[in-house]
């Protein structure tokens, strides 16, 4: 991940969580980048909570989480900067591929389609908890205080399907058909280990959940639109 940072075209620093672990096991190219700040958590709390106390220092105006064994594009920053400060959106979002231990690569297009999609529309792409999560979420370059706004959920698995139905449903955002992620592949990943699947079902019906009713309650809260000084309100039979 860090080599992949340096690849980029834009001022950038990384705040890395190390989550109760000696940090001393900083690699050196990491602890010697001036762009690089780390905090040090005194015990194991998990990816959700240390995600959240790391982006709790974060000093930039735009934000987005990754993890340590995976990569950026090397256009990855500068194509989702350049939307964000062009068109004041929330968010913008990208294409990922799977980065297979041989190098061979595959592209996932998530659910959401291509544009500009308003506060709410992404999560409408996820049709069940079941199918396919709607969007990347360590696709997602995001407003930092959009991105608190939207913690990490409390799960053990899984959390960043929270606070990517969070911040999409928060406010409208652009998706490029562009890939800016790699994904590795490898037996030492969190989604491989054991008992990892038997959690996960219930870690996307919570999310999922959580998203539906964030949208809901978004919605049921805006205010209703006027004519001249009426409030209008529905007829008999739903007519206006």
């Amino acid at each position: 991940m860090h080599t992949s940072l340096t690849r980029q075209s834009v001022p950038w620093e990384a705040v890395i969580a190390i989550d109760g672990t000696d940090p001393r096991h900083l690699p050196v190219p990491l602890a010697s980048d001036p762009r690089v700040r780390t905090l040090a958590l005194p015990r194991p709390v998990g990816a959700a909570c240390a995600r959240n106390l790391a982006l709790a220092q974060s000093r930039t105006l735009y934000s987005n989480w990754a993890d340590d064994d995976d990569e950026f594009t090397d256009n990855a920053m500068a194509v989702r900067l350049d939307t964000l400060q062009t068109t004041g959106v929330g968010w913008c979002a990208g294409w990922s591929r799977d980065l297979h231990p041989d190098g061979s690569t595959r592209l996932w297009e998530c659910p959401t389609p291509p544009g500009r999609h308003e506060a709410g529309d992404v999560w409408t792409y996820w049709k069940s908890p079941a199918d396919t999560i709607p969007i990347g979420p360590t696709t997602i370059l995001a407003r930092t205080d959009l991105m608190r706004a939207a913690p990490m959920g409390g799960l053990v698995q899984g959390e960043d399907y929270c606070t990517a139905v969070g911040i999409t449903t928060l406010a409208p955002g652009i998706l490029l058909p562009v890939p800016v992620y790699r994904y590795r592949k490898h037996p030492g990943q969190l989604t491989a280990q054991p008992g990892y699947d038997e959690l996960e079902s219930a870690a996307r019906e919570h999310a999922w959940q959580y998203g539906r009713s964030l949208r809901s309650a978004l919605r049921d809260h805006q205010p209703k639109p006027l004519l001249g000084d009426r409030l209008l309100e529905p007829a008999a039979g739903g007519q206006a």
